[in-house]
């Protein structure tokens, strides 16, 4: 096998006529470039430099390798310089998947943060509910996803295998009731759910639907869901008709808010746990750990502000809790 120290020293051969010379210009020993040359040619299995008097030739293949080498170490040594830059944060490229109500709240800051602090790493970024987004990952797809579960319910719904993965708690997310500003219910201070099975009930993505539905199943009845709808203003907007009530993470309520609508506190208390995923391996890759650290410091952010938010209906809402880090 050809290596590039080999390559180097037969264009210094080349380049300085004899194995003195080509070996200060490297800075080797004379008897290492000779070992070199002698261990290139019993992998070549021929002769590659013509010994005469004091001075050296390369023999034509000798010359073979003299001229491939330029190119060949060149692309090396650029190769080199790429990966260098990947690792020290001055290039890199992260593919980052989210689900909605995140990438309105903290995906844009971490974006900012890491465009901020390291300006020559690049970040895609597609939406994707769970378990999409990891179904992407496994795939090789992306390279970090930020993905949520409700309590009492896994990240895959069982249909990943979430061993490979390693994730990151970003913050715990209260689900607060939504209704219209001039319900009954909308001086409350807290909700009963078991309080709500007369109602009629607005349902957002799958995975929120079937908490919705776990939520009423403990409380003992099936909600009346009269619409379903992903888009959250759509929801908001059917709220403050009238024509509905919902449960809605506070994070969404950050980010749509609707002055007929008030969000209260239920019991009992829901969450659902907003993390970061990827694997051990990507983990480890300079760009990908930078923007998993601005995910967090983003989570912590936002968590401190949603302690001081008060909703629109004039109840404190609870707050999103950061999740500490291992």
């Amino acid at each position: 096998m050809i290596d590039a120290a080999g390559l180097r020293v037969m264009r210094a051969i080349a380049d300085e006529g004899s194995f003195t010379a080509a070996a200060l210009s490297l800075g080797y020993s004379q008897p290492a470039i000779s070992q070199m040359v002698r261990r290139l040619e019993t992998r070549t299995g021929t002769t590659l430099v013509e010994r005469v008097g004091r001075s050296v030739r390369l023999t034509e293949a000798g010359q073979v390798l003299a001229r491939h080498a330029g190119p060949v170490l060149s692309a090396l040594d650029a190769a080199e310089e790429e990966v260098a830059a990947i690792a020290g944060l001055r290039s890199g490229r992260v593919r980052l998947m989210a689900f909605p109500s995140a990438s309105a709240t903290l995906v844009p800051r971490a974006l900012a943060k890491v465009k901020a602090e390291h300006p020559g790493v690049s970040i895609t970024f597609s939406e994707a509910e769970p378990p999409e987004s990891l179904a992407a990952l496994r795939a090789g797809e992306c390279d970090l996803a930020v993905a949520f579960a409700y309590e009492g319910t896994d990240l895959g719904r069982g249909e990943e295998d979430l061993d490979a993965f390693v994730t990151t708690p970003l913050l715990d997310d209260e689900v607060l009731l939504a209704v219209p500003r001039d319900h009954e219910l909308a001086a409350s201070g807290n909700v009963d759910m078991a309080a709500l099975k007369d109602e009629t009930w607005i349902a957002g993505c799958p995975r929120c639907r079937g908490h919705l539905l776990q939520l009423a199943s403990e409380a003992g009845y099936v909600p009346d869901v009269a619409y379903e709808t992903e888009d959250y203003v759509a929801v908001m907007g059917l709220i403050a008709e009238g024509l509905g009530i919902a449960v809605i993470p506070d994070l969404i309520l950050r980010t749509v808010h609707h002055e007929e609508v008030a969000a209260l506190p239920m019991t009992p208390a829901s969450r659902r746990n907003i993390v970061a995923v990827t694997t051990p391996d990507l983990q480890r890759v300079p760009a990908v750990k930078a923007t998993l650290d601005a995910l967090v410091e983003s989570a912590r952010e936002a968590s401190a502000k949603a302690g001081q938010r008060t909703t629109r209906g004039g109840t404190k809402s609870a707050k999103c809790k950061p999740v500490p880090t291992a």
